[in-house]
């Protein structure tokens, strides 16, 4: 019984990929038909378009808020948040550093998942004559001796404050930033799940802690709808007293109302100073600061949930539109209304009818103009097979690209092409000498906004 409880916690969570049917497993049977079926149409199409792996494992653990084995979208739209979230923690004030700490150690507590040799491990269970005891203790020995990984990123500032306030002269408030990947219980499986976290631990005096929660609150609150379709899907709420963590004074909660329910994005807490006194065993004179009072920093932590950000968003861009088609009938059009900083492919190049040879040199040409203006491509001119304008519209309006580049035999003849939004599916005709510029200055636009 006890190898199998060992076993069950080392090895890896994941199955191998199986293929996503219709529906997907693990969603609140309690939430209405059309929530149900709105989430499954777009974990199907994350799956589908290149965001998320194949498998219904893989798609639960991203419906989850854990990390999953992301696409190549998924790895760009991945990308996009983190920069746009580091831009905004640490160009929203002065004095928020960037650290990047270690994911494992040998002298985090006893708690939590450890890394262990599987050779290792294995040697212990193949020793017979061992009794019961002597098994569970050369185990324990084995774990004690092995490093910890971590839960969070908070311990890892906690361990950076010396250092950064002797940079600041001693000075409050200030802050340090990371972002990276942290291990969490997955709900009585017995073993951790991946999660890619977001931290801003803010070191302030005692009376000004609760002003600067308050602060970093409505700033992180702002930042969620600044990329939103619909931003009244993000809310904030104050953690209940009986709620709050140990150590915590107050908690506030940056919540999004999925298909399935609420869940929280980033978690905002006033921590005190104790955690700090513990880390550093309480050596007042190393943690004071030059306040007049020589004062220890208390904290306010806010630690957000990349993945599950991720989910949010797409979520949240999701519109699922209903068509007339003279032959088909009543249609559905699924489109990712992804925000343009966000979107991570920001424009597809295609080819229409005319000399196939000249137009894909004109293709390779402005794709090459586009990397360098580091506006992300896709080529679709590359593809073998022969597709229809309105198929390969519906493609890339669930991949969420911004615009579609037709070159055909008019660009031959006057340098004209055609240019669709996404957005609107409206057709510009645009100069092959004005396409870049076109597209810097509306993502720019709509990074200011």
């Amino acid at each position: 019984m006890l190898t199998q409880s060992v076993r069950r916690c080392i090895l890896s969570q994941r199955s191998s990929p199986v293929k996503i049917k219709r529906g997907t497993r693990g969603l609140c049977s309690t939430a209405p038909t059309d929530d149900l079926d709105r989430a499954r149409a777009l974990l199907q199409l994350c799956a589908d378009r290149y965001y998320i792996s194949p498998g219904e494992s893989n798609a639960e653990l991203f419906r989850r808020g854990w990390s999953c084995s992301y696409g190549p979208l998924g790895v760009e739209l991945r990308r996009n948040l983190l920069q746009q979230w580091w831009h905004s923690v640490t160009g929203s004030r002065e004095w928020v550093f960037g650290v990047n700490t270690m994911s494992s150690s040998l002298e985090r507590g006893a708690g939590g998942a450890r890394i262990v040799e599987s050779e290792r491990f294995q040697q212990i269970l193949d020793q017979p004559e061992l009794s019961k005891e002597q098994l569970t203790q050369q185990l324990n020995r084995l774990l004690l001796s092995s490093p910890s990984v971590r839960t969070s990123l908070f311990q890892g500032a906690l361990e950076q404050f010396v250092p950064s306030l002797e940079m600041v002269n001693r000075k409050l408030p200030f802050g340090l930033a990371e972002a990276g990947l942290c291990f969490q219980p997955s709900g009585g499986s017995g073993c951790s799940a991946e999660v890619t976290q977001t931290s801003l631990v803010w070191f302030c005096s005692h009376r000004s802690s609760s002003q600067w929660l308050d602060h970093w609150a409505r700033h992180r609150l702002k930042w969620w709808k600044k990329f939103a379709l619909s931003p009244s899907d993000f809310s904030s709420i104050e953690v209940p007293e009986n709620e709050l963590e140990e150590h915590a004074s107050r908690g506030v909660k940056i919540l999004y109302k999925f298909p399935w329910g609420l869940e929280s994005l980033e978690t905002l807490w006033c921590r005190g100073n104790a955690e700090l006194l513990q880390a550093y065993k309480g050596i007042h004179t190393k943690l004071q600061s030059r306040d007049g009072r020589k004062s220890v920093a208390h904290v306010v932590s806010v630690s957000g949930n990349v993945d599950r950000g991720m989910m949010a968003f797409l979520s949240n861009s999701l519109q699922l539109l209903r068509k007339e088609d003279s032959k088909k009938g009543l249609q559905q059009r699924k489109v990712l209304k992804l925000h343009p900083v966000l979107a991570p492919v920001k424009v597809a190049l295609d080819i229409g009818k005319g000399a196939t040879m000249e137009l894909r040199q004109i293709c390779e040409g402005l794709l090459q103009e586009f990397l360098e203006a580091k506006i992300s491509a896709w080529p679709g001119y590359l593809e073998t097979q022969p597709t229809s304008l309105e198929l390969l519209n519906t493609k890339y309006d669930e991949m969420g690209v911004l615009f579609t580049v037709v070159i055909g035999e008019n660009t031959l003849e006057s340098g004209l092409l055609q240019v669709r939004s996404r957005d609107t599916t409206i057709r510009e005709t645009v100069h092959i000498s004005e396409i870049s510029n076109f597209l810097s200055k509306y993502i720019s636009a709509a990074e200011k906004f």
